[in-house]
C-alpha cells in the first residue's frame, strides 16, 4: 500500500500539526504534501519526512503571511500529483481536503473544521488576524467563489472524519455529509498529577484574538490573582499593556516545564470557542479543573462541578463569576485525569489505522464483486 499525507500548510505548530505527527507515526514512510513549509516555525519537527510543497512556497512573503493568498490555494492544492498512491490521508481546516485523486484511490479526510472564514464571519476573521484594510474590504467579494470551491472540495474525499461532534454537525450543515468522529490525539503520558499546588491559574496557546486571552487578562487584573500565560502571538504586545503585575507572560515554554505548569496550577482558563480544545484536555490529563466558556466542543469534555466550571458569556465579568464559583468547589484530580485518558494518542493512532484498513478491505471486496 502506498499512502500520502496532505496537510494545509506547515507554518505553525498547533493541534493540526499534532494530528499530522500522529499520522506519520502510523505511516512513517508516507510523504507529506503541503502548500507551504516553514521548517523554523514548526521547529524542524518534519525534517525527517519527504515534504513536497506547492508553487506558493516560492512566493515572497508566503511563509509569513500565507493567509493573504486564499484565492491561490485551491489551485495550489489541486496541482499535487497524487496519482501514484493507493490511499491519500488528508487533514484539513481549509484546503487539503480538496486534493485531487484518481477514482481508484481512497481519500480519507480528517477535518478539523469547515473553512472558518468561508462559512463563519469572514469580516471578524480578517480583523482577528490583522489583515490589511484593503484586503478586509475585498474579502466579501471573493468569499462566494471560495465557498463554492470549498463545497465542491468537501465532496471529493471518500470518507470524512471529524475531530468532535461539534465539527461533525458543522460538516453536515455546510457540506451535507456525515462524518465519523475521531477526537485528535492528546499525549496524556506527558502530563501528570502533582501533590504540589501553586497559587496561579494558567492559560496556554497561540495568543491570537479569537482565543480571547484579552477577557481573561482583564478579569484576572481586576481579581489580582496570579495568571501565567504560556505562548506567543500577535496579541501579546496589546495584552502586556493592559495586564496588571499579577499577569506573567512566559513565551514559548519547553515541554517538561509546561507539564509542570499544568500540574501545579490551581485551574486552567479556557475562554474561547474551539472545535477541539487540546490545551484544555492537557489540563485534564494533569488532573486540573478547567474554567471554560460554554461554546464549541468543550461541553462534550467537561463535567460541570466535577472537572470544571462553565461561564456563558465571553466577558471579564463572566470569568470573575466563574472564578468565584470555582473557589467554592472541590475537585478530584484522579477523576479529572480519567476524563482525558480516552483521548490518548495511542487510541487515536489505533482508530486511524483501523479506518484505513477497513477502507482498503471494502475497496478490495468491491473489486471482487
Amino acid at each position: 500500500m502506498k499512502i500520502a499525507l496532505v496537510h494545509d500548510y506547515l507554518v505553525q505548530y498547533g493541534g493540526a500539526e499534532g494530528v499530522l505527527q500522529a499520522f506519520r507515526e502510523v505511516f512513517p514512510e508516507a510523504p507529506i504534501y503541503t502548500l507551504i513549509h516553514d521548517r523554523e516555525s514548526v521547529h524542524g519537527l518534519f525534517d525527517d519526512a519527504r515534504v513536497y510543497t506547492s508553487f506558493l512556497q516560492r512566493l515572497p512573503g508566503a511563509k509569513r503571511s500565507h493567509r493573504i493568498f486564499p484565492l491561490l490555494m485551491p489551485g495550489a492544492v489541486e496541482q499535487f500529483d497524487l496519482s501514484g498512491y493507493d490511499v491519500v490521508l488528508s487533514d484539513s481546516a481549509s484546503f487539503a481536503k480538496g486534493a485531487l485523486t484518481r477514482p481508484e484511490t481512497i481519500h480519507i479526510s480528517y477535518i478539523h473544521t469547515p473553512m472558518r472564514y468561508a462559512w463563519d464571519d469572514c469580516q471578524k476573521y480578517t480583523e482577528d488576524f490583522g489583515f490589511p484594510r484593503l484586503v478586509r474590504h475585498l474579502v466579501p467579494f471573493f468569499m462566494n467563489p471560495l465557498r463554492l470551491w470549498d463545497k465542491a472540495a468537501a465532496d471529493r474525499p471518500d470518507i470524512i472524519l471529524a475531530n468532535s461532534g461539534f465539527v461533525a454537525k458543522r460538516i453536515h450543515k455546510y457540506y451535507g455529509r456525515e462524518a465519523q468522529v475521531i477526537p485528535p490525539p492528546v499525549e496524556t503520558d506527558r502530563f501528570h498529577i502533582s501533590e504540589t499546588r501553586g497559587e496561579y491559574f494558567l492559560m496556554v496557546g497561540r495568543i491570537i484574538a479569537y482565543k480571547r486571552f484579552d477577557i481573561a487578562v482583564e478579569a484576572f487584573t481586576r481579581l489580582g490573582i496570579p495568571l501565567k500565560i504560556a505562548g506567543r502571538g500577535p496579541e501579546l504586545k496589546r495584552l502586556r499593556k493592559m495586564a496588571g503585575s499579577n499577569i506573567e507572560f512566559l513565551g514559548r515554554v519547553p515541554d517538561d516545564e509546561l507539564s509542570r505548569l499544568y500540574a501545579e496550577c490551581r485551574g486552567f482558563i479556557f475562554p474561547q470557542e474551539e472545535d477541539f480544545g487540546i490545551v484544555a484536555m492537557e489540563a485534564l490529563a494533569s488532573g486540573r479543573p478547567v474554567i471554560a466558556y460554554r461554546g464549541g466542543d468543550i461541553e462534550e469534555r467537561i463535567e460541570e462541578g466535577l472537572s470544571g466550571i462553565f461561564f456563558d458569556e465571553q466577558t471579564p465579568e463572566a470569568i470573575i463569576g466563574a472564578v468565584e464559583r470555582f473557589n467554592e468547589a472541590l475537585f478530584d484530580p484522579e477523576r479529572i485525569r480519567e476524563r482525558a485518558l480516552p483521548f490518548d494518542k495511542a487510541v487515536f493512532k489505533r482508530k486511524i489505522r483501523e479506518c484505513v484498513a477497513t477502507a482498503l478491505e471494502e475497496k478490495q471486496e468491491e473489486g471482487i464483486h
